[in-house]
């Protein structure tokens, strides 16, 4: 019994039989000055219907109304792009009048009925009743008193249902609009992702760089060795401070432009970091670098810091070869070291994983793994 009456402690059955009422307004008016064209009201609005704003207004009433507090209603809020989205909003207002012209009936009329059940049961003719017409009044119709507000609560409950179910057929997006939605989510998620890389990336290779630094100082217990080695800490972490700056102030302000992020024309403090690391870095840069397109020459900055990264964090203080090389309309940039038995095998971890991904993103590719009797990094992005 409970559960049957539920709905009329929820406000959203409220805000649902408003929705119903308001096309009754203008039903009510026409009603006044063409009493005999009921049907008449209806004609209006398939001219009403082909304005595009309309659609966008009937969707913003349709989510306050009907959905009240869903993050998901299911209704558009754009104006109609196509004729099919402006015949689908004069179906709409012509259902929505329908609809109304129900729910007004079964609120003021079923009442009535109700009332003049009630004076025939209290020994009172009904004579002028639009129902009924009741000349010999009996007790007994006090039994049949409360039908009609049970069918009243049947009905407005019935028809909340029924219109909401309607405009998210009639309202909701198109499938241009669900396309648009689809490739916002999706963008939205690339975003996500490429953040997650950029913090993994800058804020991985400043811990690597720290820990191996404090290490070192450690087991070398030399005063001189253990200020340089702070001191290449405070470098490294000031550098992913900014790293960080950057990440956030895209979190911040979506309209911040990438172009804030390092390049490989820095290249320099990652094999810096990796030598004060202790890696023995044998670097080679020919090509005009500085003329990289920003994209990939982003996207190479990060795929240097990674492979410098995993080169410090599982083989530690070993000769390291770089390679970076323009020519040819793409950007070739190699990174070797000696195997160790504590790299993991091709294809492990999220920062090699990280490498192939980035690369794939500039339509190039990126190949890790043993080579030769060394662990080999090497990326092809094409500069166009």
């Amino acid at each position: 019994m409970a559960r049957l009456l539920r709905p009329l402690i929820r406000g959203t059955t409220y805000t649902r039989l408003l929705h119903l009422w308001i096309p009754m307004l203008l039903v009510s008016l026409w009603m006044y000055i063409f009493p005999g064209q009921p049907w008449g009201a209806a004609l209006p609005l398939i001219p009403l219907g082909l304005i595009p704003a309309v659609r966008l207004g009937e969707g913003v009433q349709a989510q306050v109304l009907l959905t009240p507090g869903e993050k998901e209603s299911g209704f558009s809020v754009q104006p109609s792009a196509t004729w099919r989205d402006r015949f689908r909003t004069v179906l709409w207002l012509e259902a929505r009048m329908a609809l109304g012209a129900s729910a007004l009936f079964s609120t003021a009329w079923l009442p009535i009925l109700t009332y003049d059940l009630t004076a025939a049961a209290l020994g009172h003719a009904v004579t002028d009743g639009p129902f009924l017409s009741i000349s010999r009044p009996h007790w007994a119709y006090g039994l049949l008193a409360p039908l009609p507000l049970i069918a009243m609560y049947a009905s407005v409950v019935g028809l909340g249902e029924l219109v909401t179910a309607v405009a998210r057929r009639l309202l909701g997006p198109s499938a241009a609009e669900r396309v648009a939605a689809l490739e916002e989510r999706t963008e939205r998620l690339l975003e996500r992702t490429r953040i997650a890389r950029e913090l993994h990336d800058s804020i991985g290779h400043a811990l690597t760089v720290a820990v191996v630094q404090a290490g070192a100082a450690r087991a070398a217990g030399d005063p001189g060795f253990t200020d340089r080695a702070l001191a290449a800490i405070e470098d490294t972490g000031r550098a992913a401070l900014e790293d960080l700056e950057r990440v956030l102030g895209v979190l911040r302000e979506s309209e911040r432009p990438a172009s804030s992020r390092p390049t490989l024309v820095e290249a320099d403090r990652l094999l810096e970091s990796a030598r004060a690391s202790g890696a023995k870095v044998d670097a080679e840069v020919t090509g005009p670098v500085e003329t990289v397109p920003g994209p990939v020459s982003r996207e190479g900055y990060r795929i240097l810091q990674e492979s410098l990264t995993n080169v410090l964090r599982h083989a530690g203080s070993v000769p390291v070869r770089v390679r970076i090389a323009v020519d040819g309309g793409a950007l070739s940039l190699e990174v070797r070291n000696p195997l160790t038995v504590d790299i993991p095998g091709p294809g492990r971890g999220s920062g090699l994983r990280g490498i192939r991904e980035r690369a794939a993103l500039l339509g190039g590719s990126a190949r890790t793994g043993p080579h030769e009797g060394d662990w080999q990094v090497h990326a092809e992005l094409p500069l166009r």
